[in-house]
């Protein structure tokens, strides 16, 4: 271990200025045993600095490496686990709790003793020595190894004291003058021993020589005690007199808190005195106000408001602890009461009395709006009334009970007052609606209030093909005079009543809309709008006092819900009323909800945008389903009645009337739907209804036995197509594409089977040579076959001279004639189609003539250009 330490001392401390005191043998307790030492050092510079280092060896070679160091200071325990029995193991608490365990316990206790005594030595710190034996904390230790290491090495510092530079020049003189010094040091020492011996002579000399000098300054110094004696008597005497001062003093200051204390305290109690004055008077001004004063005029009004303002303030001061027990104050707190009842219960009934008045005046009003569609106008009601709507706010604050009351008064006067309005209202509004559809009957007698659930389509429904072809060529333009009457009789009606429905809802607009801003304003509900200012703010309540935004938002939405009660109590006809008057032009004429639809769609659209959560959005949104149904009832009935369609079995078909009628409704719905918020509503109606009339008319088509199926189909989707192309019907791009497709396809059709007629044989003997052909019989080769040898193609050609192909073609124009109508004028489409068609034929009768007989000169008695002039000619006759 001494081997180790000078090692130590000599690699690691003597380079940092330290000394080594003691060492010992450690590893960590609990883990691999990875041997170490720790060491106690102190610095040989002052001020000296002790500390404890941990050393271990390297992994790299033989020699030492320092560690960790930690100063002595931050040492707060040392527990050595065992007093009474050996342990080598102990903690030492810096920072946090080192444990360790010592390679002996002889090695511990000596590095336990010296950390003991470097603690007293230079530290002086309070260090826990816990489960240490008290003989290790004492001064002597036994002699041995830990007594050379931590005392002796110390007391041999402590002893040391470097020379200054005096006593080094000293002795460096001293040196110089007794040269000799070196070489003979026995003659140097007696030399030194003599004058020594010389100076301890001198000084018994001059220490006897002063005896005299030290009795005078004895005599000095006892009469300076004397002196001092006196002084302190004197000292006395003064402490004494000012002892008396002194507590006089200490009265006067007594007093003087006193005075101190009495001064605050009457400030405090002027401040409280001041504060009550201030809060709690009411002037008499506003008392009698409050009392006496006139409810009907303006400046009592306002005078009786900024009372009852000022009342609510005073009663709605926060009073500081103790106010409440004062007399004054509660005797005051109770006028206070007695006033604000008293001006509660007087307001109240006249309210009541200006509630049940107003509405008399505005009853005895609606006589001069009876001939008029319009209701009367409650702006100067609503004027007279808003000058009460701070004290209706004051009430409300102060007497909840009362200002309910008021509410359901209010209500109740307003909810018969708007009845009867309303009620009268929309009777002059079905009267109008009424005598509209009793002029058109007087007129022309063509539709009843039921038999214009079509408009003018289900008079074309009425009209049977049978009568409609027999008269075509006499009275075909009186027809078409009256139902021009009719269309315009309908279009005239449907104007008139469209105007009707958007005077109602006009004048249902403004009267909801005033009504509920009255109510807002007079009875202090909240603004919906109000909502969006109070997100990111605290509300104050007019009193000093704030509301959270929680709070706020809470009591507006129990304010929207109280004026929707309000508006749906007194209006609540309204919905009624408004359904029976779209039953009724729904009854009128079916096609009256389109215009409803319209305006209703319209006019919700714009209270949604004023409120989504109105009574009147609410209301119109709730009447609007209701339209929205009859619309769809009006889409299903017309195409039920096109189901319903029947035609005659003896005359042609023509032009199908709820194919006529879907034009019409189509040009009535875009010129009502122009600019339309629901446009959507109509394009889904397009598409219902042009389905039912592909598949009615194709279903007509079927069921005819006058006139083919290809004309039926031909005409009616031409004039779909030519409809559709006009109108440009964006959702019904599609279904124009088909009946474009449908049309042309059926006028093919028709041409190539009604073409087969004129050169019958012709066609059977050509299409037995394609026959052959087509069995695998060479075209050269046909003329070979007995059936269609060339004296058989000669026979059949011989059959149609031009005369006769002529007249077989005439004759077609007739009969093409008889089969299309005249509405749509197709007969030179079909005739220029079978011209085309004609030719087609011919071109294929030679080509067939010039493949399968070769060189026989067959040819037909006719050619193209004959056939031109057979077309051109009969047109032109007929």
């Amino acid at each position: 271990m001494t081997a180790i330490k000078h090692a130590l001392q000599r690699d690691i401390f003597t380079p940092n200025d330290e000394r080594l005191l003691s060492i010992v043998n450690v590893c960590k307790a609990g883990k691999k045993k990875k041997n170490c030492f720790l060491c106690a050092t102190v610095t040989t510079e002052r001020p000296v600095q002790v500390k404890v280092v941990k050393v271990k060896k390297s992994d790299k070679g033989d020699f030492y490496k320092r560690q960790m160091a930690w100063e002595l200071r931050d040492l707060t325990e040392v527990d050595a686990k065992d007093a009474n029995k050996e342990n080598p193991e102990f903690d030492l608490h810096f920072e946090k709790v080192y444990r360790w365990v010592a390679s002996s316990t002889a090695e511990k206790n000596s590095f336990i003793s010296c950390i003991w005594k470097l603690n007293q030595r230079y530290l002086r710190k309070k260090v826990e020595f816990v489960n240490v034996s008290p003989q290790l904390l004492e001064e002597s230790v036994p002699s041995g190894e830990s007594q050379s290491v931590a005392g002796g090495d110390e007391d041999a510092l402590d002893d040391y004291q470097e020379l200054n530079a005096r006593e080094e020049q000293d002795i460096e003189t001293m040196m110089e003058v007794c040269e000799y010094a070196i070489s003979n040091a026995e003659a140097f020492a007696e030399k030194l021993s003599s004058e020594l011996q010389v100076l301890d002579g001198a000084n018994i000399q001059s220490i006897m020589a002063s005896e005299k000098q030290v009795n005078i300054l004895m005599h000095l110094l006892d009469e300076a005690l004397a002196e001092v004696d006196t002084i302190e008597g004197k000292l006395l005497s003064y402490e004494e007199m000012l002892q008396s001062v002194k507590e006089q003093m200490d009265q006067i200051s007594q007093s003087n808190r006193l005075i101190q204390i009495s001064n605050t305290n009457n400030s405090k109690l002027l401040d409280e005195i001041q504060f009550l004055v201030n809060y709690l008077d009411l002037s008499k001004g506003h008392i009698r106000a409050l009392q006496e004063g006139d409810l009907s005029s303006p400046k009592g009004i306002e005078a009786c408001t900024n009372a009852a303002e000022a009342l609510l303030q005073c009663m709605n001061v926060a009073l500081r602890p103790g106010h409440d027990k004062l007399t004054a104050v509660k005797q005051q707190q109770h006028q206070f009461s007695e006033l604000r009842d008293q001006f509660a219960r007087r307001l109240t009934n006249h309210l009541n009395n200006v509630f049940v008045h107003q509405g008399h005046d505005q009853s005895s009003t609606l006589v001069q709006h009876m001939s008029e569609l319009t209701l009367p106008k409650h702006s100067p009601l609503h004027r007279d009334l808003l000058r009460y709507a701070k004290l209706m706010e004051w009430l409300k604050t102060t007497q909840r009970e009362k200002y309910e009351g008021l509410s359901r008064t209010y209500v109740d006067y307003m909810t018969r007052l708007y009845e009867r309005e309303i009620k009268d209202f929309f009777e002059i509004a079905k009267i109008k609606m009424a005598g509209t559809t009793k002029e058109g009957k007087g007129k022309f007698g063509l539709h009843g209030s039921s038999g214009k659930l079509t408009g003018s389509t289900s008079s074309l429904n009425k009209l049977s093909v049978n009568s409609s072809n027999s008269r075509r060529s006499q009275s075909s333009s009186l027809l078409d005079m009256g139902n021009m009457s009719a269309s315009d009789l309908d279009v005239a009606d449907r104007t008139k009543f469209d105007k009707i429905f958007e005077q109602v809802l006009s004048e249902l607009e403004p009267l909801c809309l005033a009504e509920q801003d009255f109510i807002s304003k007079f009875f202090k509900l909240q603004q919906y709008a109000a909502l969006a200012q109070a997100e990111n703010t605290d509300e104050s309540d007019g009193l000093g006092f704030s509301r959270p935004v929680s709070e706020h938002r809470q009591s507006m939405s129990s304010d929207k819900d109280l004026v929707r009660q309000m508006m749906n109590k007194i209006f609540h006809s309204i919905e009624t009323e408004l359904n029976s008057l779209i039953a009724l032009g729904d009854k009128i004429d079916s096609f009256n909800s389109l215009y409803m639809l319209v305006k209703m769609s319209h006019h919700v659209w714009t209270a949604e945008t004023v409120d989504p959560a109105s009574f009147l959005s609410t209301t119109l949104g709730n009447v609007l389903v209701t339209v929205k149904r009859n619309f769809d009832k009006c889409i299903s009935g017309q195409i039920r009645q096109m189901e319903e369609v029947k035609i005659s079995k003896k005359s042609k078909v023509g032009i199908l009337p709820f194919v006529t009628g879907f034009e019409e409704f189509a040009e009535l719905a875009e010129t009502i739907f122009r600019n339309a918020e629901r446009r959507g509503d109509l394009d889904k109606a397009y598409v219902k209804l042009i389905k039912a009339v592909f598949e009615n008319v194709e279903k007509v088509a079927n069921e005819s036995q006058k006139t083919p199926r290809d004309v039926v189909m031909m005409e009616n989707f031409h004039h779909i197509f030519s409809t559709l192309s006009r109108m440009k019907i964006s959702c019904l791009e599609a279904e124009r594409k088909d009946a474009k497709h449908k049309y042309l396809d059926h006028l093919q059709s028709y041409v190539i089977n009604s073409l087969g007629q004129p050169l019958e044989k012709l066609n059977h003997f050509f299409e037995g040579v394609e026959a052959r052909v087509a069995q695998g019989v060479r075209e050269e080769e046909v003329s070979y076959q007995l059936a269609f040898s060339k004296q058989e193609l000669r026979k059949v050609i011989k059959e149609y001279p031009g005369k006769e192909v002529k007249k077989g073609l005439d004759n077609l124009y007739k009969k093409v004639d008889k089969h299309l109508c005249e509405e749509e004028s197709l007969l030179q489409v079909v005739w220029h189609s079978m011209q085309d068609e004609f030719i087609r034929q011919y071109k294929h009768f030679e080509g067939l003539i010039n493949r399968c007989y070769p060189g026989s000169g067959i040819t037909m008695d006719f050619t193209i250009q004959d056939m031109l002039e057979y077309f051109s000619s009969i047109a032109q006759s007929h």
